[in-house]
């Protein structure tokens, strides 16, 4: 069996993933290395402990001590570790380049040390490299103009990764995928701060107009798509990840009231964040081409996911209480105006 590195395993994205790993390979040996910054959590990794092959450290990929230890004997490297939230990074630019331009480098120079063991080094990159786009859906050839600290920085982590391929022929991938919710994320993120605020009796924050366009992908279709990709994907390539399914924030509030039998005064719009990109839009063709598509649209998903969160109260709770409450509330303050005209 091969062995596998998955950092930021303790995350939304990186656990979900192990979950979907351990299904496709019973006997898969996983290491995962994880900081457990506020996002990482031991719950998400709790049903794997004590399983065999199954090995947690934590420490932060820009030290290259811990990263020289954790990367011995891998086969297959999946970097989800990075600082995330635009919000934070528009307070607190140099932790996201730490993490998501200086980790990544230690990384590929641990992974390149022992090249003949490495057989993918997987970068999870983002559809926010692109900057917005009014019209059409960006190809993984389209400029990449990102508009916040947070998506430069992972600009810088998705070149600097292709970089190892070109220079080195270390076996890079990199993805690109559009916003990924389901069961087990942060509270911070819009969809389970909806859920999780309605259940709480709070209203939903909206920034703006809710005008602002996203195509949404189902956490499990996102792990298939780089499961998919590490068996079938070409070394030195990028491959967009999306669903089609593309809402606007305040359509995708009220399908999550009506999930959850609110009606629409418990919305309340706030002012609109800094350089707020108005829409995101992918071109999937390419990772379509070699044969996967996703399983899920918005309405099916996000059933399940409120249902989730309805479930798992002990979960969230808890997270949620560590949480800055002005995320809650809407991070940059209410507007004057408490409906859409």
């Amino acid at each position: 069996m091969k062995q596998y590195l998955i950092t930021g395993g303790a995350g939304f994205i990186g656990a979900n993933f192990i979950r979907y790993l351990y299904q496709q390979e019973k006997g898969a040996k996983v290491r995962v290395l994880d900081k457990l910054t506020y996002s990482g959590n031991m719950d998400n990794l709790a049903e794997f402990q004590g399983k065999e092959g199954f090995e947690f450290i934590q420490g932060d990929i820009s030290d290259d001590r811990v990263v020289k230890a954790t990367m011995k004997d891998v086969q297959v490297v999946v970097n989800f570790a990075a600082e995330v939230a635009v919000d934070r990074s528009i307070q607190d630019q140099q932790s996201f380049l730490k993490t998501d331009v200086l980790g990544v480098h230690v990384l590929l120079e641990n992974a390149l040390a022992q090249k003949e063991h490495l057989e993918r080094f997987v970068q999870i990159s983002t559809d926010e490299v692109y900057g917005q786009i009014l019209e059409g859906s960006f190809r993984e050839t389209s400029e990449l103009k990102p508009r916040n600290p947070y998506s430069a920085s992972k600009t810088g982590g998705d070149r600097l990764a292709y970089s190892y391929f070109a220079t080195y022929q270390l076996p890079v991938i990199i993805t690109r995928a559009s916003n990924t919710y389901g069961p087990w994320a942060y509270p911070e993120k819009v969809i389970p701060l909806f859920i999780t605020n309605i259940l709480e009796g709070l209203q939903v924050p909206v920034f703006g107009e809710g005008s602002q366009i996203r195509d949404w992908l189902y956490v499990e279709d996102h792990c298939s798509a780089i499961y998919h990709l590490i068996q079938k994907g070409q070394n030195g390539e990028v491959y967009n990840v999306g669903s089609h399914q593309e809402y606007t924030n305040l359509s995708l509030t009220k399908m999550i009231l009506d999930l959850m039998s609110r009606d629409e005064s418990s919305i309340r719009f706030v002012a609109d964040r800094p350089g707020h990109d108005f829409r995101y839009s992918l071109d999937t063709a390419k990772l379509q081409g070699t044969g996967w598509s996703p399983k899920y649209d918005l309405p099916t998903g996000l059933k399940k996911t409120v249902d989730w969160y309805q479930n798992h109260e002990d979960y969230w709770q808890k997270l949620k209480a560590k949480l800055d409450p002005r995320f809650a509330q809407g991070y940059w303050g209410e507007k004057e105006k408490s409906e859409v005209s």
